[in-house]
């Protein structure tokens, strides 16, 4: 498997991470017959409830233009330094991300995002064969 791909599989199983803190959160702010149940009427989110689900959030926004770059590397056979950088920085500014985002900690999460961001270009640079 390429690092790309390798990349993309840590990224998903941070997702699955983030969606189970968001999950605790919610049954420890509502309890768990509240949140087993329709969650019609859920009052406003917590603060740490509430950084989780924007922590979700962001991290699905963030893979929703990641994987399909990282798969269309992967069809057309491009791996070059460029691309595993930009996965590589993708995945590691996303862990820092959401430690960050969990912590409250404003601008070094903003820094994070921006790394995430630059990733995702280095990978779209590298799939149109523009670097």
């Amino acid at each position: 498997m390429s690092v790309e791909l390798t990349m993309l599989v840590y990224a998903t199983a941070l997702l699955i991470v983030l969606v189970l803190i968001q999950a605790l959160a919610g049954i420890r702010a509502n309890g768990l017959a509240t949140q087993a149940g329709p969650r019609d009427n859920l009052p406003p989110v917590q603060t740490f409830h509430g950084r989780a689900s924007r922590t979700v959030d962001n991290h699905r926004e963030g893979l929703l233009m990641f994987a399909p770059l990282v798969l269309v590397a992967a069809v057309m056979d491009i791996s070059t330094r460029l691309t595993i950088l930009g996965a590589q920085l993708f995945f590691w500014s996303r862990v820092a991300h959401a430690v960050l985002y969990l912590a409250g900690v404003p601008w070094l999460r903003a820094a994070a995002w921006g790394v995430g961001m630059a990733g995702i270009v280095l990978v779209l640079l590298g799939v149109l064969g523009l670097a």
